[in-house]
């Protein structure tokens, strides 16, 4: 059993296709097939089933993934740690809310790349309700999301830093001064973040309370194509400040004068709390927090 093998592996649990494997990892798909069969055939098990042209993991499968992100998440600090050389490198798989990268997280990349260029981060934009097991798994090394604080005992706040939720409309869509509170929002079209987010329940709880309710005329994971109605009058865009403020200052968006409830949420770093933290990691967290306040 090699690294190699259970990378192989992984890949192909991840994508669910042995040539879409062989081509993200650069192999011949007769080289994935035979570094499987080699790991089958030494753990005397079957790991992925074979159904027509898709395949799924088996139970033997599903348990060997999970040990075998954890291997590779010690090949990845044993990269980083080890050797004797006075800068960090090797490999950190960041887990991010796609809130977070429009402004400040991208700088703070550039920052640590050009003073760490032998690390190399792998982003991953990250389901919030999923995470903290994949943090566990050590499929992320570390995670930054935008969502209500979170705690949870098998995971470690590195940084939280509290920021704002808004609504946001085009200049003239909406009376711009006036106070704005959930009876107000009855029978406006809202542009609202998909299912799965905290940002969308916290609102529809909220509305709900208020016996209000909402006239959703769009939802979406992507926080640009909110923006985009938003800026076409299709209606008012429920999201975090940060996201839109680029477009408030180039005046294609105001922000409405909310008099509701409030909204609490808050940028957060997560590590697992049985996860060493290695040079590398402790500058990324520091400049990812000293960023975050830019």
């Amino acid at each position: 059993m090699t690294i190699t093998q259970l990378g192989t592996f992984l890949k192909i649990a991840e994508t669910g296709n042995f040539t879409t494997a062989a081509n993200l990892l650069g192999y011949a798909q007769s080289t994935v097939t035979t570094q499987i069969k080699q790991l089958e055939a030494e753990l005397n098990c079957l790991l992925f089933e074979r159904l027509g042209k898709s395949i799924a993991l088996t139970p033997e499968g599903e348990r060997l993934q999970e040990y075998a992100e954890k291997m590779l998440q010690m090949e990845r600090e044993i990269l980083l740690e080890v050797p004797a050389v006075r800068e960090p490198v090797g490999v950190i798989k960041l887990g991010v809310s796609e809130s977070l990268c429009y402004n400040r997280l991208p700088q703070s990349l550039m920052a640590y790349r050009q003073k760490y260029p032998g690390v190399d981060i792998r982003i991953q934009f990250i389901d919030h309700e999923t995470f903290p097991e994949q943090l566990k798994k050590g499929a992320l090394d570390l995670v930054y999301t935008l969502n209500p604080l979170m705690e949870q005992p098998e995971l470690t706040i590195l940084h939280k830093k509290r920021e704002q939720l808004g609504f946001y409309a085009a200049p003239g869509y909406l009376q711009t001064g006036k106070k704005i509170t959930e009876k107000d929002l009855a029978g406006i079209p809202l542009l609202l973040t998909s299912h799965h987010c905290s940002f969308r329940r916290m609102l529809l709880d909220d509305l709900a309370q208020a016996s209000v309710t909402p006239r959703i005329a769009l939802e979406t994971s992507s926080k640009e194509i909110l923006k985009q109605f938003a800026i076409n009058e299709m209606g008012v865009a429920f999201m975090p400040e940060m996201a839109a403020e680029e477009e408030i200052k180039k005046k294609r968006l105001v922000k409405l004068n909310w008099q509701g409830n409030d909204f609490p949420i808050y940028a957060q770093i997560y590590i697992h709390k049985d996860k060493h933290i290695s040079k590398a990691l402790a500058e990324l967290v520091n400049m990812i927090s000293e960023g975050a306040y830019c």
